[in-house]
């Protein structure tokens, strides 16, 4: 039985995956990734995830077996190689040195119904990133033969062969012009076309292992190394033909929520929404919002099994409710401050019992996520798809069930993370039709539903992030 090898690098953490031709985990290994200063500005930690690719990959059992490597990674990060590899090491997109130059990109580069991608905070543009290096770094760029995205640079590590891919490209760069499916006009002005390999589907062989891996890794050489993908579209793949029409909710470092039902949205740039592009090169709305980070802020140490229907409820009929945000990273509220609520009352977070944060993070998440979904699907009741860590959250999956009463909403039930799991079915793309999606029906919580209606009677005193319940009946009707 062939295996595929999965590196599925996040921004929090990296993780290879062996996994079987029926979709059976063989074998797992996790590292915490770290960036560092570099260059005169925070890279993300390319030595160090390389180290231990080096001597994570020969500890895997059967690795005679494998025969695929199909790789995902976030997004926002590219990286500028000359003949011999990296020029520069890749920009850490949480790097916020751009003083003066950022509008001076933003003047040149951000026509949103081009790109469809907004004008975001700190280096989530890869455009600028790239545009910051050449005009900081004259010397260095004028080496730079090569711009990859990060999936694909991967991919050229392990076999020496360069492509670019759609999903990767498509994702808030201001490289790419979804609706013509070309670089943008402003990619063109500035070369980078020229230095961007030639498009590859993400399920495309790019070519066998590099000869000296084959040794030092234990592999064979006829493991054949895929382009990849973007990571949240990599899980938006699993369900393109499996639930066509449904609104993904790929949830991690970020909650991605990705509308394909195909219908015209009217999307706005200052709300973090935009447009992404599936790895078969739809256009995809998208809004989403740094969901897993604030949820580990709001709830700080507190153990995740407290994030249970109990004590939902119990933070529901006490009156604790959190308002946006809490990272400054773009999303819906990006100009608003985080507050934590007692009924009308501003509280501290450290005022929240720590047996309530749990529920109260998951709450706050699922409420924001309701309001990106509601807004992406318009009059579209589409199904719902929670994926990755926090499908797995009673208390968020709950919320998300209750407050949207009139949707299908689905819980992924796989073992395995969406975007591993995207990544693995790429690798057998040509056989989807026998894909599994392993989804769970979620059955309302009555209790929840009943708690939810008066807890979210329209206050004055603040902005909620959700349409009280008499807006949205009128606008169902």
């Amino acid at each position: 039985m062939s295996l595929t090898l999965v590196l599925d690098i996040g921004k929090t953490h990296a993780k290879l995956l062996l996994i079987d031709s029926s979709g059976e985990v063989v074998a797992r290994q996790c590292h915490a990734n770290a960036s560092e200063q570099a260059n005169g500005y925070m890279a993300l930690g390319v030595a160090a995830l390389t180290q231990w690719l080096l001597t994570s990959i020969p500890l895997l059992p059967r690795r005679a077996d494998i025969s695929d490597i199909s790789i995902t990674t976030h997004g926002a990060a590219f990286c500028v190689l000359n003949d011999d590899g990296l020029v520069l090491p890749p920009m850490d997109y949480e790097w916020d040195g751009y003083g003066e130059f950022r509008s001076q990109f933003q003047q040149r580069a951000s026509v949103f119904d081009e790109t469809g991608s907004p004008a975001l905070p700190l280096g989530l543009n890869a455009g600028l990133q790239l545009a910051w290096l050449k005009h900081v770094k004259p010397q260095d760029w004028s080496s730079v033969r090569h711009v990859l995205p990060y999936a694909q640079y991967w991919a050229w590590w392990f076999c020496a062969h360069m492509a670019s891919e759609v999903s990767s490209l498509g994702c808030h760069t201001h490289l790419w012009s979804p609706h013509e499916h070309s670089h943008s006009s402003w990619a063109w002005s500035e070369g980078l076309d020229v230095l961007t390999p030639a498009v590859q589907p993400a399920w495309s062989d790019l070519g066998q292992l590099r000869p000296e891996l084959v040794a030092c890794l234990g592999l064979p050489h006829h493991t054949q190394v895929k382009v990849g993908a973007h990571d949240s579209n990599a899980c938006l793949a699993r369900y393109l033909h499996t639930m066509p029409g449904a609104t993904v909710v790929s949830t991690g470092t970020w909650v991605v929520i990705m509308a394909t039902h195909g219908q015209p949205v009217a999307l706005d740039p200052h709300r973090d929404e935009l447009l992404n592009v599936s790895v078969e090169g739809q256009c995809i709305p998208t809004g989403r919002f740094m969901g897993g980070r604030e949820y580990a802020l709001l709830s700080g140490d507190a153990d995740v099994v407290l994030a249970d229907i109990g004590h939902l409820l119990q933070v529901l009929k006490e009156g604790w409710r959190a308002t946006p945000s809490f990272c400054d990273a773009g999303g819906p509220f990006a100009m608003q401050t985080g507050k934590v609520w007692r009924d009308e009352q501003v509280v501290a977070l450290n005022d929240v019992p720590s047996t309530l944060r749990p529920a109260l993070a998951a709450l706050y998440a699922a409420e924001t996520t309701v309001h990106i979904i509601r807004h992406l699907s318009g009059d579209q009741l589409t199904p719902v798809i929670l994926e990755g860590p926090l499908s797995y959250n009673e208390a968020y999956v709950a919320a998300v069930a209750a407050l949207l009463e009139r949707y299908a909403v689905w819980r992924s039930t796989d073992e395995l993370e969406g975007t591993a799991r995207g990544a693995w079915m790429l690798a057998q793309w040509t056989q989807r039709q026998s894909f599994q999606t392993g989804l769970s029906l979620v059955q309302p919580n009555a209790s929840v539903q009943h708690c939810l209606a008066a807890y979210h009677e329209p206050n004055a005193a603040f902005t909620h992030p959700r349409i009280p319940p008499a807006a949205r009946t009128r606008q169902s009707a």
